[in-house]
């Protein structure tokens, strides 16, 4: 069966159309042969290069979609055809909102790629700033979707400031509903800005106690010592008190520890400078104080005080250690017997600065 090309269907003949039809296609054949050409060669170059913009165009590329390109090429191939005023306006309306996609779709893949390179930089550097980058991203891309849509909406001919009033309205009553999921955002972004810690930092939050892993916009993630990953809320979590052990610039260490009451006066005053003696030979360590504290009920009981100037927790149990066991040796040299009945020894509470 013969098709007739001269019949003319809506002011236009078929072969009209389908040469309309075919420089649309083709192209949108070229775009995507292009697309193809920066995906597998132009990466393989770009591995090697140092030039950033070739792999922002490779990321840009990889965000291309055929599909809103054929809506564009569509209005392009159909331009010098006599069309109706109702079909144009539809043309014109597929190409406008397949255009603000597409560039939206190409500076979202370019936005990802700086804020992931970025992130990858920071977390050798600069962990501070690697925690800021998630929530950059996600505010970068809603003001780069929203000021889109706004100009998409305006170039189609939608009067864009009586819908940003409604959305005003509208957005008071959403902030009402998800009061919670905002307060967890807006604290994320305060985080961000304070940055009371960063990704890597170990941190005490109520009774939880681990390393920084992830901060997003909803919760922050910690690996605690025991291996499990606990999952806190950002806004329950600016609501407690942190102690953030990584800026700790020294280690207070305290200790206590009891001598049996038949110890002589003269031996009791010589226990403190013993102790400085001790540690004054542990590496790292700077003596505080040592005091005959109380009467304790059944031990007559010392307070001591040293820091760490190095504050990194197994530095500084090994010195503890260390100091026990010297200590241990120097009062059996001097004959003082330790209380059994007093803890003897026994490490106090380390108090970070």
């Amino acid at each position: 069966m013969m098709v007739d090309l001269e019949f003319i269907w809506q002011g236009n003949s078929l072969r009209d159309w389908s040469t309309a039809l075919g420089l649309a296609l083709s192209i949108n054949l070229f775009v995507g042969v292009l697309k193809w050409l920066i995906e597998h060669r132009l990466a393989k170059v770009a591995r090697t290069s140092h030039r950033k913009m070739d792999d922002v165009i490779v990321a840009m590329a990889r965000y291309t979609k055929q599909l809103l390109v054929f809506g564009v090429t569509l209005l392009a191939g159909t331009r010098y055809l006599d069309l109706p005023v109702g079909i144009d306006h539809v043309l014109i309306k597929v190409a406008t909102i397949s255009g603000f996609l597409q560039l939206g779709l190409w500076l979202s893949g370019a936005l990802n790629f700086w804020i992931e390179h970025y992130r990858r930089q920071s977390m050798s550097r600069d962990l501070a700033a690697a925690t800021s980058l998630a929530a950059i991203s996600f505010v970068g891309r809603v003001l780069l979707w929203t000021f889109l849509v706004l100009f998409m909406l305006d170039n189609l001919g939608v009067n864009v400031t009586a819908m940003v009033a409604g959305l005003g309205v509208g957005g008071i009553a959403v902030a009402l509903a998800m009061q919670n999921i905002l307060g967890d955002l807006f604290a994320s972004l305060s985080i961000v800005i304070d940055k009371p810690f960063v990704i890597g930092d170990v941190i005490t939050v109520d009774s939880f106690t681990g390393s920084v892993e992830h901060v997003g916009l909803k919760t922050t993630r910690l690996r605690s010592s025991t291996g499990e990953q606990i999952i806190i809320s950002n806004s329950d979590l600016l609501k407690t008190r942190i102690r953030n052990f990584k800026r700790m610039t020294e280690r207070r260490m305290l200790f206590n520890f009891g001598v049996v009451y038949e110890t002589s006066p003269a031996l009791l005053a010589a226990i403190p400078e013993l102790l400085r003696d001790i540690v004054a030979t542990v590496p790292q360590a700077r003596f505080e104080r040592a005091h005959f504290k109380a009467f304790g009920s059944s031990a007559l009981e010392f307070e001591v005080v040293y820091w760490m100037t190095n504050p990194d927790f197994q530095l500084s149990m090994d010195a503890q250690q260390q100091v026990n066991l010297a200590l241990l040796e120097r009062l059996q040299e001097a004959g003082i017997e330790l209380s059994h009945s007093a803890a003897a020894l026994a490490p106090g509470a380390l108090k970070p600065v």
